[in-house]
């Protein structure tokens, strides 16, 4: 796809500082670890088709007995070849004297330009001195293309390898949800609830979260990015948790909503049900050939007519939904591409059109309503209501597959897990998955 006479550059991301001299844990950028599964910072892949001496060069660190004492092993050159499949490997300390050579006689360079600041300067200090040897019959790239729509597009189908270690991350993330279930009580703080989470995920295989985890009991689950996870859990009240594991660099992204005390109110069950039929809704929309667009209103229908019956919105289904009525209680999208990066690479559109679902592709379907405490115009039993239910679905050749549907989502699942019936819940779970 590069086509001849190009060059692609490709950095690692660079560590992050925490506070003071204290770095946070280190997570490679998505772009190169899914061209290199190369995990170290200080990094630079290039690609250079039809190079004899090789066309994968891997600039990075060289071992180092007394840096690696302090700060852990390095691959080194030698590991960059062995285990990670590069061509040619050479210090990264070497890349100023070596890199502008690679670049030397190329017709384009592709690369993301703004999207690493520090190296662009060097990228533009690179091109000059190329440009310098016109005199020696040395011609500098004439075009700089940025890699992301070829590498998105990539990235955005993905591979059998890839699926399976989103998988892994779907079951390991569900199983988490479930062991949150069981813990939840009243007078649990939400954190307390955030580390069964992360307690299960690191101890089978996802070292780290996908993303700061939310866990919003009450009225915090109005709030659509609430991680302060600090209050404590009350009796009567929905907890509303939003958390996946990551592995090897691959998401999971789950939300569930269930009460603290294990049983639904008449109110709170009436407004979940109406969540539920439109994340299914959603769902079935989820085929080869459908568009992406599709998911989202099927969601917007059933929850409007949802909100209608419940005496919440008032009007007809066809003019609210022209208004946008429901937006004062769904403010957001119905789903995201999930991958590498929890809201993953890829376009919407395509030519200004709705962009049609491919066997391969992973996506959230996450419907939820929000009613906020003093929403005006609201009965007092709906305010202070978050409810947020979201299943990781893959595209497959004659339909799709729900990746994460090892958590409960209906009712009596939900209340049978909580109250300790967990064996029970699974084959309800099991029987209902073999009948599809």
């Amino acid at each position: 796809m590069l086509g001849d006479n190009s060059i692609a550059i490709l950095p690692a991301a660079p560590e992050r500082t925490r506070s003071r001299d204290v770095e946070h844990p280190y997570r490679s950028d998505s772009d190169f670890y899914y061209l290199t599964g190369f995990p170290e910072p200080e990094a630079i892949a290039v690609l250079i088709p039809g190079r004899k001496q090789g066309q994968f060069v891997l600039f990075c660190r060289e071992r180092d007995p007394e840096m690696e004492t302090w700060n852990g092993r390095r691959a080194g050159l030698d590991g960059a070849k062995d285990d990670y499949g590069a061509d040619d490997a050479f210090p990264f300390s070497d890349v100023d004297d070596i890199l502008p050579g690679l670049m030397e006689n190329k017709e384009r360079v592709f690369y993301s330009m703004g999207t690493h600041p520090d190296l662009d300067s060097h990228m533009i200090e690179w091109l000059n001195r190329v440009r310098k040897k016109a005199r020696a019959g040395v011609h500098a790239p004439g075009e700089f293309v940025s890699l992301d729509h070829l590498l998105h597009e990539m990235r955005l189908i993905k591979s059998t390898a890839e699926i399976q270690a989103m998988k892994k991350a779907a079951k390991v993330s569900a199983e988490g949800h479930c062991r949150a279930m069981q813990a939840c009580q009243p007078g649990l703080m939400e954190y307390q609830i955030e580390a069964v989470l992360l307690h299960y995920f690191m101890t089978h295989g996802c070292r780290h979260s996908a993303y700061p985890s939310i866990v919003g009991g009450g009225e915090n689950g109005c709030i659509l990015h609430y991680t302060e996870n600090e209050a404590e859990l009350q009796d009567g009240d929905l907890l509303l948790i939003d958390a996946g594991g990551e592995h090897d660099n691959y998401a999971a992204d789950i939300t569930r909503t269930f009460p603290v005390n294990g049983k639904f109110s008449v109110a709170q069950r009436a407004l979940y049900e109406v969540v539920l039929a439109a994340q299914q809704a959603a769902i079935n929309k989820v085929q080869p050939g459908n568009h992406w667009n599709e998911p989202h209103q099927a969601a917007v229908k059933v929850l409007t007519k949802g909100l209608i019956k419940l005496g919440i919105l008032k009007g007809t289904p066809g003019k609210l939904i022209k208004e946008e009525a429901y937006r004062r209680f769904y403010m957001h999208r119905t789903g995201h591409w999930l991958g590498m990066d929890v809201h993953d690479v890829g376009d919407y559109k395509v030519d200004n059109e709705w962009r049609e679902f491919e066997p391969g592709m992973v996506l959230t379907v996450e419907p939820g309503l929000y009613i906020a405490p003093g929403s005006k115009g609201v009965a007092k039993k709906w305010q202070g209501i978050g409810i947020r239910i979201e299943d990781d679905v893959r595209v497959t050749r004659t339909g799709h597959e729900v990746l994460t549907s090892a958590v409960p989502k209906e009712v009596d699942q939900i209340e049978a897990l909580m109250a300790g019936e967990k064996l029970v819940a699974k084959k309800k779970v099991a029987k209902k998955k073999h009948k599809i």
